[in-house]
């Protein structure tokens, strides 16, 4: 272990690192505090904290009388709301990074020249990357963008500043829709995001407009097996009801 670090930090980063892996799956048991105060030499008290702020960062769950098991690791998105992606990951505390695959100017054709309500021809930007949870793929991003909407989109560096934070920062968001399917992806989709042969994938079909004309449309996929969608209404004019002893839907196990 590296001895710059403090002990249980290098512990957590050992037991992250073998989730991060695969080498611990969701719902495997994570070694006892007896047994990593045998097997990596270090205190009872090193040992509780590493597993309590592991316990607390939600990689794993510690069930009392049971054990510790690594947590059901599935990112979340809000179904009823348009998020940067950036920004629900470091809302989970952990960390985003992307990786730009396309970035082009095209000419809308088909599909994409009708979602968008423009001519067949007319510029439009196409952005294709994956987007990365604690470095596990979590999201490939495939957007249309309409050029004169944001002119100066080939210029950004969309592996610092994700494609909906710029597109926020030229204009407002003012409306959006979305249909969510399951899907079996395409062979370079499951390859992008590391799933398994048969796996399905959940793709969000999303549109949004600024000043009355739509002006993005894209795919979001997400792997089936690490990815769910949360929502949570409240009827204008009625208060939130969310008090303690209200269990979270998301807090259920089936």
């Amino acid at each position: 272990m590296n001895a710059a670090k403090p002990r249980y930090q290098q512990l957590k980063d050992l037991i992250i690192g073998r989730i991060s892996s695969g080498e611990l799956q969701p719902s495997d048991r994570v070694p006892s505090e007896n047994e990593l105060v045998e097997a990596m030499n270090v205190s009872r008290m090193t040992a509780n904290r590493a597993l309590r702020e592991l316990n607390d960062e939600g990689y794993v769950d510690r069930i009392a009388g049971r054990g510790t098991f690594v947590s059901d690791f599935r990112s979340q998105s809000h179904l009823l709301e348009v998020q940067n992606i950036a920004d629900e990951i470091a809302g989970r505390g952990h960390t985003h990074s992307s990786r730009v695959i396309r970035q082009s100017r095209q000419h809308a054709r088909g599909e994409v020249a009708r979602a968008l309500h423009v001519e067949q021809g007319t510029d439009i930007f196409h952005l294709l990357l994956v987007h990365y949870e604690n470095k596990v793929p979590v999201q490939v991003e495939d957007r249309h963008i309409v050029a004169s909407f944001a002119p100066g989109c080939l210029e950004q560096d969309f592996e610092r500043l994700t494609p909906s934070a710029y597109l926020t920062s030229v204009a407002p968001l003012q409306e959006a829709e979305q249909v969510v399917r399951a899907s079996m992806p395409n062979r370079a989709v499951s390859q992008h995001l590391e799933m398994a042969e048969g796996e399905p994938a959940l793709v969000v079909i999303r549109r949004t407009w600024s000043k009355g004309r739509p002006v993005t449309f894209g795919r979001l996929h997400h792997p089936g097996s690490r990815y769910e969608l949360t929502g949570h209404y409240t009827p204008p004019g009625t208060l939130r009801s969310m008090p303690a002893g209200v269990v979270q839907l998301e807090k259920l196990r089936q």
